[in-house]
């Protein structure tokens, strides 16, 4: 169910209708728009009294949602949502005409590495840093990432180069801390289902970044992105990551037709990772390419200035003159597209 509000309502009609709904044991959700506010509700098993509602004053009407992702829709915001990074250099904007470029190594190794990567891709225009430092990993004898000590090593790379920090938590005791240091939380592939880390994430203060799953459907990739906004999060990115196919000449099969299908449903900004999304060095510079003309709104890629000596991922880490020629060439086309890339 979705409360469309006029455009002249005040703070104080739109509260008013916050606790009418509240008091009927359902949780509204105030989704600002350019132009209107609308009121999405959720946890009604049962038709909800529309005439209660439409009778308060600022309302102008209430619209069942059939789609099963209610807070994601277009029908409950029209327009896309642009988020807002803060970090020690100014907001980086991701979403609308703006296009973020995240790069960093795929674990965080040493201060030294980070340091010297994090100055590299600074040089050709990356303002979000990331870099893991807890590791899920198919073996349980690979890396595992140094956890809170590669979360201070991101500190400081953020207050040595003012980066923005996007880094992944695993669980909900992990998040604790990565909501601590980071400024952008990401939820991996491997927990896009993993239902009370979406919980707690979106109980958090800080934007998510939210993969999409080896084998996700596009329902279900939306679907718990609406678990992070119906706990009250509403800064939420998605991440196109590559799924698993039949294909034996690339780790995943990175589907970029997700992200024309994501904006025609949702209004949520989406990014690509083609690092992981094809597991191979020279495959990342073509598909940022591509990438950014379907429309993605940022990519984000591992770089690595030794990526032979790189502890996780190094044969599909870029060297950083490599990623300096991908910033060159997307913001090419994003300009044709009347984007700007920061």
């Amino acid at each position: 169910m979705l409360v469309v509000m006029q455009s002249h309502a005040t703070e104080e009609q739109i509260r008013e209708v916050c606790k009418r709904i509240e008091s009927l044991g359902l949780k509204a959700h105030p989704i600002p728009g350019s132009i209107r506010t609308a009121i999405g509700i959720t946890g009604n098993k049962d038709a909800v009294d529309l005439g209660v509602l439409e009778s308060l004053p600022g309302v102008v009407e209430c619209i069942p949602v059939s789609k099963p992702y209610k807070l994601v829709s277009r029908d409950a915001k029209e327009e896309d949502t642009v988020l807002r990074i803060p970090t020690p250099s100014g907001d980086v904007i991701v979403g609308g005409n703006h296009v973020a470029l995240v790069a960093g190594p795929c674990a965080v190794e040493t201060e030294t590495q980070c340091l010297a990567i994090a100055e590299r891709v600074k040089k050709s225009g990356a303002r979000l840093f990331r870099g893991g430092a807890y590791k899920p990993r198919t073996s349980p004898y690979s890396f595992q990432g140094l956890c809170e000590d590669g979360l201070k090593i991101l500190a400081k790379v953020r207050a040595t180069h003012g980066f923005g920090i996007v880094t992944e938590a695993i669980d909900n005791e992990s998040l604790d801390l990565v909501e601590e240091y980071a400024d952008v939380i990401q939820i991996g592939a491997r927990n896009m289902q993993n239902f009370s880390l979406l919980k707690r994430a979106g109980r958090a203060k800080k934007p998510v970044l939210l993969k999409r799953g080896m084998s996700a459907t596009l329902d279900e990739f939306l679907m718990a992105a609406e678990y992070i906004l119906s706990e009250g999060n509403y800064n939420v990115m998605l991440c196109e990551r590559g799924v698993r196919t039949f294909s034996d000449f690339s780790r995943n099969t990175l589907d970029l037709a997700v992200v024309p299908a994501v904006k025609k449903r949702s209004h949520l900004p989406i990014l690509v990772d083609p690092s992981h999304g094809t597991g191979k060095r020279h495959k990342v510079l073509p598909l940022s390419r591509a990438a950014v003309a379907v429309g993605a709104d940022g990519l984000i890629v591992e770089v690595h200035h030794e990526p032979e000596k790189a502890l996780s991922d190094g044969m599909q880490s870029i060297l950083p003159e490599e990623f300096a020629a991908l910033a060159d060439e997307v913001r090419q086309i994003a300009a044709v597209l009347h984007r700007s890339v920061n």
